[in-house]
């Protein structure tokens, strides 16, 4: 008896996504094989991937609200960026906000059913007294509100990842962004090792490490599918996937190499490499995904609410309406019982 191509596709797929919930690290060809998967097996690459989610936080989605708290002025040369040293995107600049503003920005988070709130400053790295500002805003806004916090501020010194620590930060976002192989091409002012070493010293401060990337810069597969290992050894607690939003301006204004299909397959390749990690459907959601987004979150598990650094995203209501059309529930803690239940991936 023949079996049909779209049977054959299902069981290679579920059987995959079987041996990473046993507990089994895909092989790089696998890996390979999730992004070059033909168009038509899509469907079942995400049922394979949703069996992975749905076994470590079920149908729980979990929403973050960002704070661009310090635009442009930026003298790094991050292609992909409106705020670096050489875009010349049309964008606001404007340094630190004061603690008003982002109080309100607090409010707003908690108002869109936001878990988490980002606080994010365009820079290599804070001064010290940037942190002092940042660590007695946290200490207010966990009082009021009691709020997630991340904060993305670039480059850490090792006192500083404390202080911020000490204030109740519980999360530093720093992103790879690509490979190691690809990453000069898209940065040349600050390293690789740069960002590793500055996830190191957040680590060793005691606090969760939010570190994802950007698809679409002109990366292969093969960069993809480093990265994708290189934050499973990282152990990562969050895993935002941003899709490249070509900004006018911008090195890479040019750059238009996604379809929603492709990014699709991104996010199953990051679910089945790192299974047990929350990962964010992130920047360039809407642009990219088009009318695709639902499918996100399939094997993603989080979101942005309402709008990015320097572009806008679709309305909190347009998203809540998202969530709930797919029979999902935003939740602002997540799925802690079905995680020490689940096997734990080496």
């Amino acid at each position: 008896m023949t079996v049909s191509p779209s049977i054959a596709s299902a069981s290679r797929w579920h059987e995959m996504a079987g041996r990473v919930l046993n507990g089994e690290v895909l092989s790089r060809e696998e890996a390979l094989s999730i992004l070059q998967a033909s168009d038509t097996e899509l469907l079942n690459l995400l049922a394979a991937a949703y069996e992975i989610r749905q076994r470590y936080f079920g149908n729980q989605v979990q929403l973050y609200y960002l704070k661009n708290a310090k635009s442009g002025l930026c003298p790094e040369d991050c292609g992909y960026c409106s705020q670096s040293k050489v875009s010349d995107a049309s964008i606001d600049k404007y340094v630190f906000l004061n603690e008003e503003k982002l109080m309100a920005g607090a409010k707003l988070a908690a108002e869109s059913q936001a878990r988490t709130y980002c606080i994010v400053a365009s820079g290599r790295g804070p001064t010290n007294r940037e942190v002092s500002h940042v660590a007695n805003v946290v200490r207010k806004i966990k009082s009021e509100y009691g709020l997630h916090i991340c904060c993305c501020l670039g480059l850490l010194k090792p006192e500083q990842a404390l202080e911020l620590k000490d204030a109740g930060v519980d999360r530093i976002n720093h992103n790879l962004n690509t490979s190691r192989t690809f990453y000069d091409e898209i940065c040349t002012t600050h390293s690789y090792q740069d960002r590793l070493d500055t996830l190191k010293t957040v680590r060793d401060a005691g606090m969760e490490l939010c570190s994802g990337l950007i698809v679409g810069m002109g990366e292969t597969d093969e960069d993809l599918v480093d990265v994708s290992f290189e934050l499973r050894e990282l152990k990562v607690e969050s895993l935002p996937v941003n899709f490249l939003n070509s900004i006018d301006g911008t090195p890479l204004e040019h750059q238009h190499d996604l379809d929603p299909r492709y990014c699709l397959k991104a996010l199953c390749l990051f679910r089945m490499i790192n299974p047990a990690t929350e990962i964010r459907v992130a920047g360039g959601r809407e642009v990219n995904l088009r009318s695709m987004q639902a499918m996100a979150l399939y094997p993603a598990n989080s979101m942005f609410v309402s709008d990015y650094l320097t572009t806008a995203g679709q309305s909190k209501e347009e998203d809540f309406a998202m969530v709930e059309d797919l029979g999902f529930e935003i939740v602002l803690m997540g799925h802690e019982h079905q995680e020490e239940a689940a096997p734990n991936p080496a």
